[in-house]
């Protein structure tokens, strides 16, 4: 079982999203929690794109993130929302997998503009699945440095970062 369970919406291995909640993870793990990342592109093809709700793979991701003490969840912003991906794995997920369970949202985007995707399209997904949704983190794809060993460049949203992961540890214990 792992503590914290990551999932990362991002179709892409090098994006800025990715980059942030790996690194998210490791300030976890300095901190003790054990941790899984679970990327979209981990699913296999015919699972989403066939509904597969009953495979083996959205089991064990339901089992993984039911088990769990708390959940971080980001994705990129395309067109005013997550990826469409990361909607249909959400999709195939049991109704209540994140029942009671302290969720961190996270979204990044190419200007302050998209925003709202966060409150708006991520968060009430979530709350549908009965999560306990956080405050949430986004990131303007200028305070995000991918080539550095701590990608986030702005100190103020750095600091913002570290206060919203500890409010999740601690629900998270």
């Amino acid at each position: 079982m792992s503590d914290i369970v990551i999932i990362s919406g991002s179709p892409s291995d090098n994006s800025k999203t990715k980059k942030v909640l790996n690194y998210l993870g490791t300030l976890l793990e300095q901190e003790g929690f054990s941790i899984r990342q679970i990327s979209i592109k981990d699913v296999s093809k015919d699972v989403l794109f066939e509904g597969k709700y009953d495979s083996p793979e959205i089991h064990h991701i339901a089992k993984l993130l039911q088990e769990s003490k708390g959940v971080i969840i980001g994705s990129p912003v395309y067109k005013g929302a997550y990826s469409g991906v990361l909607k249909t794995l959400i999709d195939l997920l049991p109704q209540d997998v994140l029942k009671h369970k302290p969720v961190l949202p996270l979204m990044t985007g190419g200007s302050p503009a998209h925003l709202l995707a966060l409150e708006y399209a991520l968060k009430p997904v979530l709350a549908s699945l009965k999560a306990h949704n956080l405050k949430g983190l986004y990131f303007v794809d200028t305070q995000i440095d991918k080539l550095v060993e701590i990608p986030i460049t702005d100190e103020d949203t750095l600091e913002r970062t570290k206060k919203q992961l500890y409010y999740f540890t601690k629900l998270a214990k």
